[in-house]
């Protein structure tokens, strides 16, 4: 990301820049910034998040969005100073928070926009869930990556149950689920929780790189087809044929569609119009 890049703070409590949002050549980046506590989660951070997600749905320059931590660590979960005075055995409390943090979560895996976990350090608990809500996964090799709840005698409400299995079968989701075991950035990737596996001195290039092949899409025939893809697992294939067959419709009446077909036969780069 080029260092002109804006960045602006995003709901911060007393002025604190918790959440912070920057745009670099289309690429919207969601950074949480409370790198002395490991970017944990509190209601701020929570909120902030939400609000970045909705900046960047309407920036129509935006193409791609990235969730990092400062400090050279993803996210650590809830912090868990909220929970013990907020939310432990109060049950209205805890729903509430298990909701807003699943409804902002799934907010993130719907957005009509690529999304890319960008993990280094921790990224543990509510950190995990977040990842595992984003389209991709790029991870330092030497993050530390898990559900890790059972080892506080917590319960993940925002994704594990749902998520984890659809990316890598139920018995293993099991063994993160049950154990509290924590994988490698290197070991995301060969359990495929993770597109990319890079060296910390890597990162930044194998950011770019993943990057690249996503901005010059047509932002309508993305929003499309993520949405679709997103729906695969969850219809029986009759439904799901009923349901690809209306999506070609409404791409085959776009401007892009005509535009990506012609640019093909004038041997030119195509102009998208997102129309």
């Amino acid at each position: 990301m080029s260092v002109e890049a804006a960045v602006d703070g995003v709901v911060a409590s007393a002025g604190a820049e918790v959440v912070q949002y920057e745009v670099s050549d289309g690429v919207a980046t969601v950074w949480l910034n409370r790198p002395e506590v490991k970017n944990c989660v509190n209601w701020d951070v929570l909120t902030g998040i939400g609000e970045a997600v909705e900046r960047a749905d309407r920036d129509d320059s935006v193409r791609v969005v990235l969730f990092r931590g400062r400090g050279r660590t993803f996210c650590a979960g809830a912090d868990l100073n909220m929970l013990n005075g907020e939310f432990l055995q109060t049950t209205t409390k805890s729903i509430e928070l298990a909701q807003v943090s699943a409804r902002t979560y799934d907010r993130i895996f719907n957005l009509k926009k690529p999304t890319i976990a960008v993990v280094e350090g921790y990224a543990v608990a509510g950190g995990f869930e977040l990842m595992i809500s984003c389209d991709f996964c790029i991870a330092s090799t030497d993050a530390k990556i898990g559900d890790f709840h059972i080892r506080r005698a917590l319960f993940g409400g925002a994704g594990p149950i749902y998520r984890l299995p659809r990316y890598i079968g139920l018995r293993k989701a099991k063994e993160l689920m049950l154990t509290g075991k924590l994988l490698s950035g290197q070991e995301c990737y060969e359990w495929n929780l993770a597109n990319v596996a890079a060296a910390p001195e890597d990162l930044e290039q194998a950011i770019a790189d993943f990057v690249a092949p996503l901005k010059d899409k047509g932002a309508l025939i993305m929003h499309i087809t993520k949405m679709t893809a997103n729906r695969g697992l969850d219809g029986d294939t009759e439904t799901l044929i009923a349901l690809e067959s209306m999506a070609c419709n409404v791409i085959h009446q776009s401007a892009d569609a005509r535009e990506g077909v012609q640019a093909f036969l004038e041997k030119r780069d195509p102009v998208w119009k997102g129309l």
